[in-house]
């Protein structure tokens, strides 16, 4: 990933998190989900997780 990480530390734990189940072949939307319980997130970081993923996702579909 070579956009900025987020300053919060949940956040980034989150971020790490979200990106290791990816990588494990989990459902991106499941990780999203449970995210934001996992590491207690308010309505603006899972706002944040949420685009910060999807917007990697649409990214990546377009190199392809």
């Amino acid at each position: 990933m070579s956009t900025i990480m987020p300053e919060d530390k949940k956040v980034r734990q989150a971020v790490k998190w979200v990106d290791e189940g990816i990588q494990e072949g989990k459902s991106l939307d499941r990780l999203l989900g449970e995210a934001g319980m996992r590491f207690n997130l308010g309505p603006r970081d899972e706002e944040f997780l949420y685009k910060f993923f999807r917007k990697n996702e649409q990214g990546s579909d377009d190199n392809q």
